[in-house]
């Protein structure tokens, strides 16, 4: 499974730079120079390598250089790009609470007394925190959970379960 680490916003400047939105945990890993990272155009299979010549961090995303990429018409020629690594590639997580995103998609989401919610169709990253988006069992809407552990005290990736304590109001329809 191929997980997205970054999109290309737009360019900068006149000399090829690129704006990326970062969708990773470890930025300065997966954009550092000297990387291969493999560019995906949306609704494309193929896919293309590009090397890191330099990243730095700009207004809360990166500003990176690739090889092959140097001047505005080739940068904006990547704009909406992916940047993916394949998700068998990644090593396990030492932290017991942390998770990534393709490892919480599709669990089911229950309340404490196993009532059913739904299921977590997508990982949303905010400046806030991130967010679980839950596609509800009972009518398909589209539920945002804070990703904490006041309102998300237990993840189980072995039963593929979520269990919340949601506050008042944040399950009732708008």
């Amino acid at each position: 499974m191929e997980l997205v680490v970054g999109r290309v916003a737009k360019s900068h400047g006149v000399r090829g730079e690129l704006v990326v939105d970062v969708r990773t945990d470890e930025p300065d890993v997966r954009f550092a120079p000297g990387v291969v990272l493999h560019g995906k155009m949306p609704k494309d299979k193929a896919t293309r390598d590009y090397t890191v010549k330099s990243a730095r961090e700009h207004s809360g995303r990166l500003l990176v250089f690739v090889d092959g990429i140097n001047d505005r018409t080739a940068a904006d020629a990547l704009r909406g790009m992916l940047f993916v690594v394949d998700s068998d590639a990644l090593p396990p997580s030492d932290d017991d609470d942390a998770y990534y995103d393709h490892e919480l998609e599709g669990l089911r989401v229950e309340l404490t007394d196993g009532t059913l919610i739904g299921k977590v169709s997508e990982v949303l990253h905010s400046a806030a925190g991130e967010l679980l988006a839950v596609k509800a069992a009972d009518d398909g809407r589209e539920i945002l959970i804070p990703f904490v552990t006041a309102i998300v005290p237990t993840v189980s990736l072995a039963d593929g379960l979520v269990v919340i304590t949601p506050p008042e109001g944040l399950l009732d329809p708008e």
